[in-house]
Protein backbone atom coordinates (compact mmCIF):
# COMPACT_ATOMS: atom_id res chain seq x y z
CA UNK A 1 0.00 0.00 0.00
CA UNK A 2 1.35 3.49 -0.80
CA UNK A 3 2.46 5.65 2.19
CA UNK A 4 -0.27 8.35 0.57
CA UNK A 5 -3.17 5.80 0.94
CA UNK A 6 -2.34 5.05 3.94
CA UNK A 7 -2.25 8.40 5.58
CA UNK A 8 -5.39 8.79 3.93
CA UNK A 9 -7.10 5.58 5.18
CA UNK A 10 -5.75 6.61 9.31
CA UNK A 11 -7.25 10.52 8.75
CA UNK A 12 -10.43 9.37 7.45
CA UNK A 13 -10.63 6.64 10.49
CA UNK A 14 -9.97 9.25 12.88
CA UNK A 15 -12.74 11.73 11.20
CA UNK A 16 -14.81 8.88 11.92
CA UNK A 17 -14.21 8.17 15.29
CA UNK A 18 -14.50 12.39 15.55
CA UNK A 19 -17.70 11.99 14.17
CA UNK A 20 -19.17 9.59 16.88
CA UNK A 21 -22.09 11.15 18.59
CA UNK A 22 -21.61 14.71 19.12
CA UNK A 23 -25.56 15.06 19.68
CA UNK A 24 -24.63 12.22 22.49
CA UNK A 25 -22.70 14.83 24.39
CA UNK A 26 -26.25 16.59 25.55
CA UNK A 27 -27.49 16.56 28.59
CA UNK A 28 -30.66 14.92 28.58
CA UNK A 29 -31.20 11.57 27.63
CA UNK A 30 -33.26 10.72 24.08
CA UNK A 31 -34.18 8.32 21.69
CA UNK A 32 -32.70 7.61 18.46
CA UNK A 33 -34.40 6.28 15.17
CA UNK A 34 -32.31 2.94 14.11
CA UNK A 35 -35.19 1.60 11.66
CA UNK A 36 -38.57 2.70 10.50
CA UNK A 37 -39.85 -0.41 8.78
CA UNK A 38 -42.17 -3.19 8.76
CA UNK A 39 -40.15 -6.68 10.28
CA UNK A 40 -38.94 -7.81 6.85
CA UNK A 41 -37.09 -4.34 5.92
CA UNK A 42 -37.17 -2.86 2.64
CA UNK A 43 -36.86 -4.17 -0.13
CA UNK A 44 -38.25 -7.48 1.18
CA UNK A 45 -37.20 -10.75 0.19
CA UNK A 46 -39.21 -12.10 -2.89
CA UNK A 47 -40.59 -8.88 -4.26
CA UNK A 48 -38.88 -7.45 -7.04
CA UNK A 49 -41.89 -5.27 -7.84
CA UNK A 50 -41.21 -1.40 -9.02
CA UNK A 51 -41.18 -0.04 -5.94
CA UNK A 52 -38.55 -2.82 -4.41
CA UNK A 53 -36.08 -2.72 -7.13
CA UNK A 54 -34.39 0.42 -6.11
CA UNK A 55 -33.57 -0.75 -3.16
CA UNK A 56 -32.01 -4.14 -4.69
CA UNK A 57 -30.15 -2.00 -7.19
CA UNK A 58 -28.96 0.40 -4.86
CA UNK A 59 -27.82 -0.98 -1.25
CA UNK A 60 -27.71 3.16 -0.28
CA UNK A 61 -31.40 3.03 -0.59
CA UNK A 62 -31.96 -0.19 1.72
CA UNK A 63 -33.75 0.30 5.01
CA UNK A 64 -34.15 -1.93 8.19
CA UNK A 65 -36.73 -2.70 10.36
CA UNK A 66 -38.36 -0.58 13.41
CA UNK A 67 -35.44 -0.18 15.86
CA UNK A 68 -34.76 2.38 18.46
CA UNK A 69 -31.61 3.57 20.69
CA UNK A 70 -32.16 4.88 23.98
CA UNK A 71 -29.23 6.58 25.32
CA UNK A 72 -28.76 7.62 28.62
CA UNK A 73 -26.08 10.90 28.58
CA UNK A 74 -26.09 11.67 32.20
CA UNK A 75 -25.64 7.28 33.51
CA UNK A 76 -23.82 6.88 30.16
CA UNK A 77 -25.77 3.91 29.00
CA UNK A 78 -27.51 2.71 26.00
CA UNK A 79 -30.50 0.53 25.45
CA UNK A 80 -32.42 -0.61 22.34
CA UNK A 81 -35.62 -1.21 21.85
CA UNK A 82 -36.48 -4.74 19.06
CA UNK A 83 -33.54 -6.91 18.07
CA UNK A 84 -34.53 -6.75 14.08
CA UNK A 85 -32.92 -9.24 11.30
CA UNK A 86 -30.79 -6.03 10.63
CA UNK A 87 -29.19 -5.73 14.29
CA UNK A 88 -25.51 -5.52 13.29
CA UNK A 89 -26.01 -2.72 11.21
CA UNK A 90 -28.04 -1.06 13.67
CA UNK A 91 -25.93 -2.35 16.63
CA UNK A 92 -23.32 -0.46 14.70
CA UNK A 93 -25.82 2.94 14.29
CA UNK A 94 -26.06 2.92 17.57
CA UNK A 95 -22.21 2.57 18.20
CA UNK A 96 -21.31 5.77 16.13
CA UNK A 97 -24.05 7.69 17.86
CA UNK A 98 -22.95 6.39 21.68
CA UNK A 99 -19.87 4.70 21.42
CA UNK A 100 -19.13 1.75 23.55
CA UNK A 101 -16.11 3.76 25.13
CA UNK A 102 -18.42 5.63 26.98
CA UNK A 103 -21.75 4.00 27.05
CA UNK A 104 -22.64 0.84 28.91
CA UNK A 105 -24.79 -1.15 26.20
CA UNK A 106 -27.24 -1.98 28.70
CA UNK A 107 -30.27 -3.93 27.77
CA UNK A 108 -32.72 -4.82 25.03
CA UNK A 109 -36.54 -4.07 24.95
CA UNK A 110 -38.52 -6.20 22.59
CA UNK A 111 -42.02 -6.04 22.26
CA UNK A 112 -43.27 -9.33 20.67
CA UNK A 113 -42.58 -12.69 18.81
CA UNK A 114 -42.59 -11.66 15.47
CA UNK A 115 -38.99 -11.80 13.29
CA UNK A 116 -38.65 -8.13 12.57
CA UNK A 117 -38.83 -7.82 16.44
CA UNK A 118 -37.05 -10.30 18.18
CA UNK A 119 -34.79 -12.56 15.92
CA UNK A 120 -31.38 -10.36 15.78
CA UNK A 121 -30.74 -12.04 19.23
CA UNK A 122 -29.16 -14.42 17.02
CA UNK A 123 -26.44 -12.40 16.41
CA UNK A 124 -25.52 -12.16 20.31
CA UNK A 125 -25.11 -15.64 20.14
CA UNK A 126 -21.65 -17.07 20.42
CA UNK A 127 -21.48 -18.15 16.49
CA UNK A 128 -21.48 -14.12 16.20
CA UNK A 129 -20.59 -11.92 19.07
CA UNK A 130 -20.60 -14.48 21.16
CA UNK A 131 -22.00 -11.75 24.41
CA UNK A 132 -22.54 -12.01 28.19
CA UNK A 133 -25.36 -11.70 30.02
CA UNK A 134 -26.94 -8.68 27.72
CA UNK A 135 -30.52 -7.78 29.30
CA UNK A 136 -33.21 -9.06 27.53
CA UNK A 137 -36.32 -7.22 29.02
CA UNK A 138 -39.55 -9.25 27.96
CA UNK A 139 -43.02 -10.07 28.88
CA UNK A 140 -44.27 -13.51 31.02
CA UNK A 141 -44.95 -15.28 27.50
CA UNK A 142 -42.28 -13.77 25.61
CA UNK A 143 -39.90 -14.79 28.16
CA UNK A 144 -41.87 -18.50 27.85
CA UNK A 145 -40.86 -18.37 24.49
CA UNK A 146 -37.55 -17.70 24.10
CA UNK A 147 -36.59 -20.23 27.19
CA UNK A 148 -38.88 -23.34 25.64
CA UNK A 149 -37.34 -22.95 22.04
CA UNK A 150 -34.27 -23.46 20.26
CA UNK A 151 -31.97 -21.13 19.32
CA UNK A 152 -33.25 -18.27 21.50
CA UNK A 153 -32.90 -20.91 24.99
CA UNK A 154 -29.14 -21.73 23.53
CA UNK A 155 -28.41 -18.05 24.06
CA UNK A 156 -29.94 -18.27 28.03
CA UNK A 157 -28.01 -21.25 28.45
CA UNK A 158 -24.94 -20.25 27.32
CA UNK A 159 -25.44 -17.09 29.44
CA UNK A 160 -25.61 -14.57 26.01
CA UNK A 161 -28.23 -13.16 27.63
CA UNK A 162 -30.04 -12.74 30.73
CA UNK A 163 -33.79 -12.30 30.74
CA UNK A 164 -35.26 -9.57 32.89
CA UNK A 165 -38.88 -10.08 33.39
CA UNK A 166 -41.90 -7.33 32.67
CA UNK A 167 -45.22 -7.16 33.73
CA UNK A 168 -47.98 -5.03 32.07
CA UNK A 169 -48.04 -1.16 33.15
CA UNK A 170 -45.38 -1.69 35.69
CA UNK A 171 -42.74 0.80 35.30
CA UNK A 172 -38.86 -0.39 34.53
CA UNK A 173 -36.83 1.81 36.80
CA UNK A 174 -33.44 2.78 34.76
CA UNK A 175 -32.47 4.95 37.17
CA UNK A 176 -32.48 8.61 34.78
CA UNK A 177 -34.73 7.08 32.46
CA UNK A 178 -37.84 4.91 33.18
CA UNK A 179 -39.25 2.39 30.67
CA UNK A 180 -43.08 0.67 30.93
CA UNK A 181 -44.53 -1.66 28.70
CA UNK A 182 -48.34 -1.91 28.40
CA UNK A 183 -50.37 -4.52 26.38
CA UNK A 184 -52.19 -3.77 22.97
CA UNK A 185 -53.93 -5.98 20.99
CA UNK A 186 -52.03 -7.69 18.06
CA UNK A 187 -51.55 -11.04 16.66
CA UNK A 188 -50.10 -12.75 19.40
CA UNK A 189 -49.48 -16.41 18.16
CA UNK A 190 -46.20 -16.59 20.64
CA UNK A 191 -46.26 -13.75 23.01
CA UNK A 192 -48.07 -11.04 24.00
CA UNK A 193 -47.66 -7.66 22.48
CA UNK A 194 -46.54 -4.16 23.88
CA UNK A 195 -45.84 -0.74 23.68
CA UNK A 196 -43.48 1.12 25.66
CA UNK A 197 -44.03 4.63 27.18
CA UNK A 198 -40.75 5.98 27.91
CA UNK A 199 -40.25 8.89 30.52
CA UNK A 200 -37.38 10.89 31.00
CA UNK A 201 -35.80 13.97 33.11
CA UNK A 202 -37.84 16.57 31.00
CA UNK A 203 -40.57 14.58 27.92
CA UNK A 204 -42.25 11.27 27.87
CA UNK A 205 -42.82 9.24 24.92
CA UNK A 206 -44.88 6.02 23.18
CA UNK A 207 -43.70 3.75 21.09
CA UNK A 208 -46.45 1.34 19.27
CA UNK A 209 -45.04 -0.30 16.17
CA UNK A 210 -47.37 -3.03 16.31
CA UNK A 211 -51.44 -2.66 17.01
CA UNK A 212 -54.64 -4.15 15.42
CA UNK A 213 -57.06 -1.08 14.57
CA UNK A 214 -57.24 1.24 17.39
CA UNK A 215 -60.89 0.53 18.21
CA UNK A 216 -59.68 -2.87 19.62
CA UNK A 217 -57.66 -1.10 22.19
CA UNK A 218 -59.51 -0.25 25.51
CA UNK A 219 -57.21 3.42 25.42
CA UNK A 220 -58.10 6.07 23.55
CA UNK A 221 -55.37 7.19 21.13
CA UNK A 222 -56.08 10.37 20.81
CA UNK A 223 -56.50 10.92 24.77
CA UNK A 224 -52.94 8.90 25.11
CA UNK A 225 -51.37 11.41 22.42
CA UNK A 226 -52.22 14.14 24.49
CA UNK A 227 -50.67 13.30 27.43
CA UNK A 228 -46.52 12.56 25.98
CA UNK A 229 -44.35 14.69 24.22
CA UNK A 230 -43.98 11.93 21.08
CA UNK A 231 -46.24 9.41 20.25
CA UNK A 232 -44.44 7.09 17.73
CA UNK A 233 -47.09 4.56 15.82
CA UNK A 234 -47.92 1.63 13.92
CA UNK A 235 -47.96 2.76 9.84
CA UNK A 236 -47.61 0.04 8.52
CA UNK A 237 -50.05 0.20 5.58
CA UNK A 238 -50.75 3.46 4.23
CA UNK A 239 -54.44 2.92 3.22
CA UNK A 240 -56.42 0.04 2.16
CA UNK A 241 -55.97 -1.76 -1.50
CA UNK A 242 -52.27 -1.00 -0.67
CA UNK A 243 -51.43 -5.18 -1.18
CA UNK A 244 -53.47 -5.89 -4.79
CA UNK A 245 -55.44 -9.13 -3.81
CA UNK A 246 -55.05 -9.09 -0.86
CA UNK A 247 -58.30 -8.58 1.98
CA UNK A 248 -56.46 -5.89 3.75
CA UNK A 249 -59.20 -6.57 6.77
CA UNK A 250 -57.30 -9.90 7.49
CA UNK A 251 -54.04 -7.61 8.23
CA UNK A 252 -55.41 -5.30 11.12
CA UNK A 253 -52.88 -2.40 11.36
CA UNK A 254 -54.38 0.75 11.98
CA UNK A 255 -54.03 2.45 7.98
CA UNK A 256 -52.61 5.53 8.36
CA UNK A 257 -55.23 7.08 6.68
CA UNK A 258 -57.79 6.08 10.00
CA UNK A 259 -54.83 6.69 12.56
CA UNK A 260 -55.09 10.50 10.67
CA UNK A 261 -58.74 10.70 10.36
CA UNK A 262 -58.80 9.71 14.23
CA UNK A 263 -56.60 12.17 15.33
CA UNK A 264 -58.00 14.72 12.60
CA UNK A 265 -59.49 16.72 15.45
CA UNK A 266 -56.68 17.63 17.70
CA UNK A 267 -55.34 20.51 17.63
CA UNK A 268 -51.66 21.11 15.43
CA UNK A 269 -49.79 21.07 18.57
CA UNK A 270 -51.13 17.54 19.33
CA UNK A 271 -50.89 16.48 16.23
CA UNK A 272 -47.28 17.24 15.63
CA UNK A 273 -46.15 15.09 18.35
CA UNK A 274 -47.08 11.77 15.71
CA UNK A 275 -44.50 10.37 14.26
CA UNK A 276 -45.40 7.61 11.72
CA UNK A 277 -43.30 4.33 11.98
CA UNK A 278 -43.20 0.75 11.34
CA UNK A 279 -44.07 1.05 7.41
CA UNK A 280 -44.38 -1.96 4.90
CA UNK A 281 -42.29 -2.08 1.94
CA UNK A 282 -45.22 -1.36 -0.49
CA UNK A 283 -46.16 2.17 2.18
CA UNK A 284 -45.54 5.44 -0.16
CA UNK A 285 -44.19 6.66 2.97
CA UNK A 286 -41.13 5.39 2.30
CA UNK A 287 -40.85 7.94 -0.44
CA UNK A 288 -40.25 11.49 1.16
CA UNK A 289 -41.28 13.02 -2.28
CA UNK A 290 -44.44 11.02 -2.82
CA UNK A 291 -48.24 12.88 -2.74
CA UNK A 292 -48.65 10.39 0.44
CA UNK A 293 -45.71 12.02 2.28
CA UNK A 294 -47.06 15.35 1.50
CA UNK A 295 -50.57 14.85 2.94
CA UNK A 296 -49.21 13.11 6.20
CA UNK A 297 -46.81 16.48 6.75
CA UNK A 298 -49.63 19.07 5.75
CA UNK A 299 -52.08 17.35 7.51
CA UNK A 300 -49.53 18.37 10.78
CA UNK A 301 -48.36 14.72 11.34
CA UNK A 302 -44.60 13.44 10.48
CA UNK A 303 -42.61 10.58 9.59
CA UNK A 304 -40.22 8.75 11.24
CA UNK A 305 -36.46 8.33 9.82
CA UNK A 306 -33.21 7.12 10.61
CA UNK A 307 -31.37 9.34 12.75
CA UNK A 308 -34.62 11.12 14.06
CA UNK A 309 -33.91 12.02 17.55
CA UNK A 310 -36.55 12.69 20.33
CA UNK A 311 -34.81 14.31 23.35
CA UNK A 312 -36.43 13.59 26.89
Amino acid sequence: MKLHSLKVIILLSFCLLGSFSAFAETKNPYLYVLGVVQDAGYPQAGCYEAHCLPGWEDSRLRRGAVSLGLIDTLANKKYMFEATPNFPAQLYGLEREAPSQRFDFSGIFLTHAHIGHYSGLMFLGHESMGASNIPVFSMPRMTQFLQSNGPWSQLITYKNIALVPLQDKVEQNLGNLKVTPFLVPHRDEYSETVGYQVTGPNKTAIFIPDINKWHQWKTNISELVKTVDYALLDAAFFADGELPGRDMSMIPHPFVTETMETLKHLPLAERKKVWFIHMNHTNPLLNPDSPESSKVKSAGFNIATEGDRFVL
